[in-house]
């Protein structure tokens, strides 16, 4: 689509097994119009099987985005999409740098398993399955089934992506990754020149490769320039942490046109400059993401140099407590169970998040402002017992937000990419302190002045990673009213609650919600007493009857004593009996 351009999606749930779902419209901030962010129980209800939803809103954010599945598995499953946003050139400060920006050339990789997300998510909680990953697909394609005819062996196709020598290309990479596997991109025999993230334009960078991790973009340009011998090249995906274990990995053909139809030879290393380290200190040939200059137009660096208005910290990791989700403290206490096959529940500050049971967004009065908790508010030892509500910060419209986001990598290696939905962040900080830390410790070091901020040109991103056992600072201006979910953007860590709902502004600041927006939430009214007048003056065409039913004084109108007397006839008389179907 084109930059303004008005986008309607009108999306029909035709899920077999009842289960509902919504869009979320990822890295698109949906400013003024928050009802179309697509987060079931948060900014809308889900979809139905059977009913349908339309989402109308403008493309006011330009790049390389992506729409997906934001309901239970469904995003692991295929449910996901590129949705690129076009700027005229005079706004686009790279435009001098490609020759062709082709749809043909967005590429999406995702982690992948053969069988439904959701059979695996259980073993693996309620048994000791292993959750890896054993396949990466590229625009869902890979060589991975294969077949014999005859005396040769053939595999499932792999994608190919066509270019002509001499010329430059952009292409825009997604990460639609489910499990903790960031991947490593490549080209063989081709420097890379890396020119955005998220959707958001840097200073060129030249690399070798990049990681991209959970809900991350990236742009690159490629220069065609191997044209002394006409061939092929490899583009290749690594994955790491759970996909290292089976060794995951993909390729897809770089075709030169006019190159013989053959595949490339094996590829040499995975040496060079790497940019987006995803878990160690960042070096000369490991440049971390703060490391990048912004060159999105107009942007305000005041925002950098100026105190926060509010600051928070959020501690992330696996913790030792018995999540009813998989555990039970006095029926099946974790201590029980054997070391190896421990289900930890993965929290931020010792949290579990849930769902309400209708979105705040447009039902704000429907849930109690008792199942929210945070922090501050929570009532319970949660390092000893399990904490579960509906997580939530507060910011007034208009005021500048800092987020500290702490790995405490106590328990594994881990990684945890995290999105806001709404907005913009600025990457101000970064590092990896050692194997494990604590919230304390980085707001001890805070407190010494041993956090370099950037002060001038941080990037912008939506999704970033928080690196094992450190910390990452982000901030942003709460200039976009509503509810805005931040979460970690592994399948598994936000169904079991890594994530926070942050509010910004009054709901009387909120955007009107759109006419004959749909409701749902829980129903607690008492049955009205069947002597009501009211109720007793609707007519009953329909009666459930059932065996010790007084048939008379259920029968209450002549419908009712004309349905009675036909079953019994027929039930004399032995004739077949009547089925009455109705709602």
């Amino acid at each position: 689509v084109c930059e303004g351009d008005a986008i309607e999606v009108k999306v029909y749930n035709e899920l077999l097994n009842s289960e509902g779902t919504s869009v979320h419209w990822h890295g698109l901030l949906q400013k003024g119009t928050p009802h179309m962010d697509g987060i079931s129980l948060i900014t809308q209800c889900p979809i139905t099987t059977r009913s349908s939803f339309t989402y109308r809103f403008k493309a006011l954010d330009p790049g390389t985005h992506y729409w997906h599945a934001h309901s239970g598995m469904q995003r692991a499953d295929g449910m996901y999409g590129a949705i690129v946003v076009r700027q005229p050139a005079s706004r686009d400060p790279h435009f001098a740098l490609y020759d062709h920006d082709l749809s043909d050339h967005v590429i999406i990789v995702t982690d992948w398993t053969p069988r439904m997300t959701l059979p695996d998510f259980l073993d693996h909680h309620h048994d000791d399955a292993k959750p890896f990953p054993p396949q990466i697909l590229i625009n869902g394609m890979g060589a991975y089934a294969e077949f014999k005819s005859g005396s040769n062996t053939i595999f499932t196709p792999r994608a190919s992506f066509t270019v002509e020598g001499g010329k430059r290309y952009r292409f825009r990479v997604i990460s639609n990754a489910l499990s903790m596997c960031p991947m490593q991109i490549s080209v063989d025999g081709h420097n890379l020149t890396v020119i955005a993230s998220d959707g958001s334009p840097f200073q060129p960078v030249e690399v070798d490769s990049f990681d991209i991790l959970n809900g991350e973009r990236y742009d690159f340009v490629l220069h065609a320039n191997q044209t002394a011998e006409l061939k092929n090249f490899w583009i290749r995906v690594r994955g790491q942490i759970m996909c290292r274990f089976t060794k995951a990995h993909q390729v897809a053909l770089l075709r030169y046109a006019g190159a013989p139809d053959v595949d490339p030879p094996e590829p040499t290393d995975w040496g060079g400059v790497l940019l987006n380290p995803w878990n160690s200190a960042a070096s000369d040939n490991e440049i971390d993401i703060t490391r990048m200059r912004t060159v999105v137009p107009d942007a305000d660096d005041s925002d950098l140099t100026s105190e926060p208005d509010k600051q928070f910290y959020f501690g992330m990791d696996y913790y030792q407590v018995d999540s009813y989700v998989v555990n039970h403290p006095e029926y099946y206490p974790l201590y029980v169970v054997d070391s190896t096959k421990r289900s930890y529940p993965t929290q931020m500050n010792r949290i579990s998040s849930r769902l309400p049971a209708s979105p705040p967004l447009s039902q704000y009065k429907d849930t109690s402002q008792s199942e929210y908790c945070n922090e501050f508010t929570v009532q319970k030892d949660c390092a000893r017992d399990w904490c579960s509500c509906i997580h939530k910060v507060n910011v007034s419209l208009g005021e500048l937000v800092e987020l500290v986001f702490v790995d405490e990598g106590v328990l594994r290696e881990a990684n945890h990419p995290i999105h806001l939905h709404g907005f913009k962040f600025r990457v101000v900080a970064m590092g990896k302190l050692n194997t494990s830390t604590s919230v304390a410790q980085v707001k001890a070091l805070d407190k010494l002045g041993k956090i370099n901020r950037t002060r001038s040109g941080a990037p912008h991103k939506d999704s970033v990673t928080v690196p094992d056992g450190g910390y990452t600072v982000l901030r942003f201006r709460a200039d976009n009213p509503g509810m805005w979910f931040v979460h970690c953007h592994i399948t598994a860590h936000t169904t079991n609650g890594m994530d926070i709902i942050i509010q910004v502004g009054h709901p009387s600041e909120f955007p009107k919600t759109p006419k004959n927006f749909p409701r749902c939430g829980s129903w607690n009214d008492d049955f009205e007493d069947e002597n009501d007048d009211e109720n007793n003056n609707q007519p009953i065409l329909f009666q459930c009857l059932t065996p010790g039913d007084n048939y008379g004084n259920r029968a209450r109108t002549l419908p009712g004593y004309i349905l009675v007397a036909v079953g019994v006839i027929s039930i004399m008389l032995g004739l077949p009996s009547i089925t009455l179907l109705g709602e």
